[in-house]
């Protein structure tokens, strides 16, 4: 049983931990290009099917806006990866360990990082009037953070292969 619960663990902290990290780390850019870019399309001739449409964002803030809705469901999907962790730990009885009490620590602070920092950010930058790339210093912030959270998690990472103090050798 202990096995499976360690797959499942590794699993959902890969495909959910992983998307929300590469999304995030690609919306300060994406929001960057909206911002520089006019509100819509330029106007196309007809035979050529612009898409664009009064009051449309364009394509760049499609993108932030997409990369925004990753984040936000991989985070809920992220919760897994505690709740397997705590699972694993108990069955594999290191729950006292300083290495997992560590990393619950890191996981801890990496999901208050995203919850508090990154997502509200990322919400403000979409929702908010265009600023303009040069003077306002909200993408570089939240690239900031994301890369807090980034950090974060990969110290946990690297905890969960060392291990430090562990007597099986691994």
């Amino acid at each position: 049983m202990t096995k499976i619960l360690l797959i499942v663990h590794v699993l959902a902290a890969v495909l959910a931990v992983g998307p929300v990290a590469v999304a995030a780390s690609m919306f300060p850019a994406a929001i960057r290009r909206a911002s520089a870019r006019p509100t819509q399309e330029p106007a196309l001739e007809p035979a050529l099917g612009s898409t664009a449409t009064p009051g449309d964002d364009g394509p760049a803030m499609a993108g932030a806006r997409l990369l925004h809705r990753v984040c936000r469901v991989y985070a809920v999907a992220g919760v897994a990866v505690p709740l397997f962790g705590f699972a694993t730990a108990g069955a594999m009885h290191v729950t006292g360990d300083a290495w997992v009490i560590v990393s619950i620590a890191l996981t801890a602070l990496a999901a208050a990082v995203l919850a508090l920092l990154v997502l509200p950010r990322q919400q403000a930058l979409l929702a908010g009037p265009r600023p303009s790339t040069a003077t306002e210093r909200g993408p570089a912030r939240l690239a900031m953070y994301t890369g807090l959270f980034n950090i974060l998690w990969a110290a946990v990472t690297v905890l969960m292969i060392v291990r430090p103090g562990s007597s099986t050798g691994a």
